[in-house]
């Protein structure tokens, strides 16, 4: 299994993922196999949680713990076995060939995998062992969850003519674009295929491999560096605003706002779905079957969704690419998008859907790995730092800083600096980022990824109540 493999050095991990075009008969066989995985999901979640009840029943008749139903073992390997042991006896159809031998193994033990996992992880998260937010108890899957399911063995290949996938029981499959990079890859021993998942997202069956894959860290000989220290400010009105430590912007690009883009067709779309027979009956609150233009709309809806998810990926990829390749060292901030949007209601609800529609968090994400990839140099500043709120001049911290005001003004009477704000949080991060640099070869060296507050003194920001601010700065 996946989980089991060590990375080799020299070696990532690296997902390549495909959209499928299969035929009818292809399709009723993925639909039967995520159907299967739901029902191996379900099952033994009830059984977890019938054993729960039944203990917490008998210790309410004050049974001694050492006298009590014994544990079912959350662990894949146990769930596995006990799993084998009830799909005898459940879902068997009228002529008595029960359907779950129509699909492939893997399907059914990856699932209760993925159960194990989230059992584990709502454990630990209680035990207070896990960091993050905190996990709830798993849930059952419905018909409307996402319908996915995975393979480790078997044969999955990539086919020698580039537009074809092989997956075990499934069969060859037909993908939309070339499969050739990664097949050149397989070719040339330098990746290794470690796991096929597919999944239902937004009326497309994709597939995605999960490889391990060769990979020296250097960036293309073809780019050249453009500077070696930059500081990377994020936001919602400009999604990006790069300078170095001398106050020299270098790269500024304006929020795209794919989603707001196409909001108008959205809730004309919806508006038309609403007066269309759906698949629910307000009147009498039960589901009915819908009508074929009610289906087409919704198709409708979900490609311009797609659309939008589609060009808000390719603009994260390009950029952060960009800034990988073009610079040695990136200062950014530490941003906890969540708790950015939790907040502030309907006040602040076209700020939250702007933050959102920007994509910052998985900006993140994606600089964290391709800083690896291209031999660059990620420096997170502490959560506190106040980018935008210290001048770039004089290094004055302001007291408060409304989003409203785009112009950063220094008031210390002997330096009265002017500057755009994204700007002035830039260079502040740049400079943090060269000093965190600096720091860091006096000592010998240290991880790639850092977090630091070294060039000016990190104070908390003051929210209106003076209560400290727990999230960090987006312009």
């Amino acid at each position: 299994m996946a989980g089991k493999f060590t990375v080799p050095d020299g070696w990532v991990l690296q997902a390549y993922q495909y959209a499928l075009d299969p035929t009818q008969a292809q399709t009723a066989v993925l639909e039967s196999h995520a159907g299967g995985a739901r029902f191996a999901y379900n099952t033994m979640l009830r059984a977890v949680k019938a054993n729960l009840a039944q203990r917490d029943a008998e210790r309410s008749y004050g049974i001694a713990d050492a006298d009590l139903t014994p544990t079912l073992s959350w662990s894949f390997q146990a769930l596995r076995s006990d799993f084998n042991k009830r799909k005898h006896t459940v879902a068997v159809r009228d002529d008595g060939t029960p359907w779950w031998g129509e699909n492939s193994k893997e399907a059914y033990a990856n699932a209760v995998k993925n159960l194990s996992l989230a059992l584990k992880n709502w454990s630990d998260s209680r035990k207070g062992v896990r960091k993050g937010p905190r996990m709830g108890f798993p849930s059952f899957k419905s018909k409307r969850s996402t319908r996915a399911f995975a393979f480790t063995t078997g044969a999955i290949r990539i086919e020698s003519d580039r537009h074809h996938v092989t997956l075990p029981r499934v069969g060859t499959l037909r993908v939309h674009e070339s499969t050739r990079k990664l097949a050149r890859r397989l070719e040339a021993g330098s990746a290794r295929v470690l796991k096929a998942t597919v999944r239902f997202e937004r009326g497309h069956w994709l597939v995605s491999f999960t490889c391990v894959v060769e990979r020296a860290a250097k960036r293309p000989a073809h780019i050249k560096r453009v500077a070696s220290v930059v500081g990377v400010d994020l936001g919602a009105k400009d999604l990006l605003v790069a300078a170095t430590p001398d106050g020299r912007e270098i790269l500024r690009v304006r929020a795209p706002k794919e989603l707001k883009s196409t909001s108008r067709k959205l809730r004309a779309l919806q508006r038309k779905a609403a007066r269309q027979h759906g698949s629910w009956d307000a009147v009498v609150e039960t589901r009915r079957e819908p009508s074929n233009a009610w289906l087409r709309t919704q198709q409708t809806i979900s490609a311009q969704h797609t659309r939008v998810s589609n060009l808000r990926r390719d603009r994260l990829h390009k950029l952060t690419t960009q800034l990988t390749q073009s610079f040695e060292v990136i200062g950014t901030e530490t941003l906890a998008v969540k708790n950015m949007m939790a907040k502030g209601g309907s006040r602040k609800r076209g700020l939250n859907r702007s933050i959102a529609d920007a994509g910052l968090g998985e900006f993140s994400r994606q600089l964290d790995y391709k800083t690896a990839w291209y031999s660059s140099q990620r420096v997170q500043a502490d959560r506190w730092y106040p980018s935008s709120k210290t001048c770039s001049g004089c290094g004055a911290v302001k007291a408060k800083l409304p989003l409203s005001v785009r112009l950063y003004v220094c008031e210390h009477e002997n330096c009265g600096l002017v500057i755009d704000r994204d700007l002035n949080a830039a260079v502040n991060l740049a400079r943090m980022a060269r000093a965190e640099q600096s720091a860091c070869f006096d000592n010998g060296g240290a991880d790639r990824k850092t977090t630091a507050s070294a060039a000016l003194v990190a104070v908390k920001p003051e929210s209106s109540d003076g209560s400290a601010s727990p999230q960090g700065e987006a312009a």
